[in-house]
């Protein structure tokens, strides 16, 4: 299981606190696909229901093919409600991986980048 671990989240320019957006990405158990087949079912009716009981908005919850079979993107005030999220639909044990991904705006991502250009790094060298 990967959470999200870094600090806390920064106040906005108006001062009210910035909410971070998060990816979960999850693989069900044969068993959990097999009750979901005998007995079909909307999960994003569940995921959405518990993200707002942990202080968190669903953005979108769709199934996928690949890797996993479900991705939702969220929102919530900061990584301690990200890992909450993830330890409370891990512990229903119906899943085989689990993944959560922050999600990075460009902005904060340009301010990085620029951040970064002022303290330019060398990798090792062949001698």
């Amino acid at each position: 299981m990967c959470l999200a671990t870094s600090g806390h989240d920064a106040e906005d320019e108006r001062g009210s606190i910035a909410v971070a957006r998060y990816m979960f990405q999850a693989s069900y158990t044969m068993e959990a696909l097999a009750a979901l087949v005998s007995n079909p079912q909307d999960r994003s009716v569940a995921a959405r229901a518990l993200l707002q009981q942990l202080g968190a908005q669903l953005e979108s919850f769709d199934y996928c093919l690949g890797d996993y079979d479900v991705v939702a993107i969220y929102t919530a005030s900061d990584d301690t409600a990200a890992t909450a999220v993830a330890l409370a639909i891990c512990a229903a044990g119906h899943l085989t991986s689990f993944k959560t991904t922050k999600l990075i705006p460009p902005a904060e991502f340009q301010a990085a980048a620029k951040r970064a250009n002022a303290a330019p790094f060398r990798g090792p060298t062949r001698g």
